[in-house]
């Protein structure tokens, strides 16, 4: 029972469902982007450059022989991925720049009041006329 008692209380500390319920939105997350990327980013991209499709760029290295398909290096694909981390990677930057700068004005000390100015005025004179 101890054992199953230590996994109860891991399972729901507040550290391991905050972890989970990140990792699942991220997942969601980069699915999003992904989409953003291969459906919108990329098409007019592809325009631009001549309507180059780049998920079908391929390198092949050995003709297809019989059965055996060809052998390629799909570097389109590669190219896909590093533009889909690069905005997923802004996207994060911005949300955590966000976050931080939300909890800077959260962090700000209040003004002082008035009585708290007046007395920090006293001390300051009481400690220069020692």
């Amino acid at each position: 029972m101890g054992m199953l008692k230590e996994f109860k209380e891991f399972a729901v500390k507040g550290n391991a469902i905050d972890m989970a319920v990140g990792i699942i939105i991220g997942a969601a997350f980069g699915k999003i982007i992904s989409s953003l990327v291969a459906d919108v980013i990329m098409p007019p991209i592809g325009v631009l450059i001549g309507g180059v499709d780049f998920s079908k760029l391929a390198l092949t290295m050995k003709e297809a022989v019989g059965d055996a398909p060809a052998v390629t290096l799909n570097y389109g694909n590669f190219i896909q991925s590093l533009i889909d981390f690069t905005i997923i990677a802004f996207a994060i930057f911005m949300a955590v720049k966000i976050i931080n700068n939300l909890k800077k004005k959260e962090a700000a000390a209040p003004e002082s009041s008035k009585e708290e100015l007046l007395l920090t005025e006293i001390r300051d004179l009481l400690k220069a006329g020692k």
